[in-house]
């Protein structure tokens, strides 16, 4: 017994690509720059020392810079720290200044303001005497300063 295939034959012309063709080089073209824009195509820093608490995603940076982009570094820095000077002393608050600033250069700019809400701060919760004795040479006398302008 012969089995009839039939075999349907589809011509394909060249000046007819239709509507998905488009579609699909539209898409080839847009969709990976909406991609990289959106960070979902972002590439991985790697740290190659060896450390890997400094490898961090490029995306996750986007992200959480799109979200804390309302609080700038040193914004935070100061809430954290002002948290610190009431939950332990100044002398703390001031020690993790100096570090923060050695550690990322750029707070530099922020750390006379800083220094100067602590000793604000201070004369609030210890008082103008008390507060004067955790005075440090961190950015300069701003610290000295705040306490002056708070008691002032």
């Amino acid at each position: 017994m012969k089995h009839s295939v039939k075999h349907s034959s589809t011509r394909q012309t060249r000046r007819g690509r239709g509507p998905a063709h488009r579609i699909g080089r539209s898409l080839a073209f847009v969709l990976p720059v909406v991609l990289v824009l959106s960070g979902t195509l972002a590439v991985t820093r790697v740290d190659w020392s060896g450390d890997p608490s400094d490898s961090v995603l490029a995306a996750s940076e986007a992200s959480s810079s799109k979200a804390s982009s309302a609080r700038a570094p040193h914004q935070v820095l100061r809430d954290r720290l002002l948290t610190e000077l009431q939950e332990e002393d100044p002398g703390v608050a001031l020690t993790h200044l100096q570090q923060a600033v050695n550690e990322r250069p750029s707070l530099a700019d922020h750390c006379a303001t800083i220094a100067r809400a602590l000793g604000r701060a201070a004369v609030k919760a210890y008082g103008p005497t008390r507060a004067q004795s955790y005075a440090r040479p961190v950015c300069d006398t701003a610290f000295a300063s705040g306490v002056l302008a708070a008691h002032g």
